[in-house]
């Protein structure tokens, strides 16, 4: 079924009237201050376009996991100091999401102010979808827009319980184009590249096996790598390898082959002795017993981007190995060059991901930096997301 769009509601007279805002600032913090800002950014087009429609703007978000209790460090507040700052205008702030001081804040509003919430997850029933919590966040508003795409595979209360309340719903700015990109990767213009990486098979089975067989060609990389070593017989050294999942591996690369598929995996490796900074490090194509790979090495990361380079659309999601410590972030940033450097659709997604691509320095010749996370690789696997489902009509 359809769903509307931020510009669908804001074709009708949105002045006076109070909406409420799924966001998605659930942000890194450092010594009480944001300590990265994209996905605050990411919510600066729905707010404004809101904003300057003359609506009461009321924006709710969890951030973190405080297991349904009021805990000081998963505070909102750091994050209403960077959406003022960066919304370039007056944000009230509200020390709940609900009860009295709630609809007190939300009924001061006038046309084209802002009020931010504190932390959904400050109550059990957020997570729980529980009914009574759901009806009252959905008083508080006569509009309902979700904006968080990175929250929409979860059907708690804000994303999947209040709309259900609220006739008037529709996807926001940054949800419309979260889920363009990522059609693109569901029904590609091919050739289509996918780039997989991260530490465990089992983290991202799911995914792999939903996109082994439609992509031309996925491209294997992180520890999750050598498990599929593992699963050819060849020698792994010191590195991680989930042997559990080994007959998975050999799955993945059974489906792919079976509708003429390319797996790919690397060829070459950066290994190490230890994770210590002054361990020693090479390149080899086979690795040795009881040394750890820790990279993908130089000519597996050419490779890597020569598939980049030919393909019309590009996903990626996970690094290529140990990309937290600088000497073992080459092969992750190549990719992330790559990205930037390919004329097809790319699509690049996950934290670590999201992090290459800004130390390289590439983010704006990317076509889309997803920041969805789990919800993105659950939709491409083409899975349903409760939040977006809500939204039908």
């Amino acid at each position: 079924m359809p769903v509307a769009h931020l510009d669908d509601l804001l074709a009708r007279d949105v002045s006076g009237r109070r909406v409420l805002v799924r966001a998605d600032l659930n942000v890194p913090l450092h010594e009480g201050a944001v300590s990265d800002d994209t996905r605050i950014r990411a919510s600066l087009p729905t707010l404004r376009k809101l904003r300057d429609a003359g609506a009461r703007v009321i924006v709710c978000s969890h951030l973190g996991r405080p297991a349904g209790e009021p805990r000081p460090e998963y505070s909102l507040r750091p994050v209403h100091a960077e959406l003022r700052r960066l919304l370039g205008g007056e944000v009230a702030f509200c020390a709940d999401c609900v009860g009295d001081a709630a609809q007190a804040a939300a009924k001061k509003l006038a046309n084209g102010e802002v009020l931010l919430l504190e932390n959904l997850r400050f109550h059990p029933g957020e997570s729980a979808n529980d009914p009574d919590f759901a009806r009252a966040l959905a008083e508080l508003a006569e509009i309902y827009v979700n904006d968080a795409f990175g929250a929409a595979h979860r059907a708690h209360a804000s994303t999947a319980g209040v709309p259900a309340l609220i006739d008037e719903r529709a996807a926001g700015s940054l949800m419309e184009a979260e889920t363009d990109f990522l059609e693109r990767v569901r029904v590609p213009e091919r050739p289509l590249v996918v780039i997989l990486g991260g530490a465990k098979v089992s983290d991202k089975l799911a995914v792999l096996e939903a996109l082994a067989p439609h992509a031309d060609q996925l491209l294997i990389g992180g520890a999750m790598a050598y498990t599929f070593m593992a699963a050819e017989g060849l020698p792994t050294g010191a590195s991680l390898v989930e042997s559990k999942r080994i007959e998975d591996a050999r799955g993945v690369v059974r489906a792919a082959k079976s509708r003429g598929r390319e797996v790919l995996r690397p060829t070459d490796h950066v290994v190490t002795a230890s994770l210590e900074p002054d361990a020693e490090q090479r390149v080899v194509e086979e690795i040795p017993d009881g040394w750890l790979a820790v990279d993908i090495g130089p000519e597996t990361a050419e490779r890597y981007a020569g598939a980049v380079a030919l393909a019309r659309t590009c996903f990626w999601n996970g690094p290529m190995g140990i990309f937290e410590m600088p000497a073992f972030a080459k092969g992750t940033l190549r990719v992330a060059r790559a990205m930037a450097e390919s004329p097809g659709t790319t699509v690049v997604g996950g934290g670590d991901s999201l992090a290459a691509v800004n130390q390289a320095g590439v983010g704006e010749h990317i076509s889309h930096l997803s920041t969805g996370g789990g919800a993105s690789l659950e939709y491409v696997q083409g899975s349903a997301l409760p939040g977006l489902l809500a939204l039908e009509r």
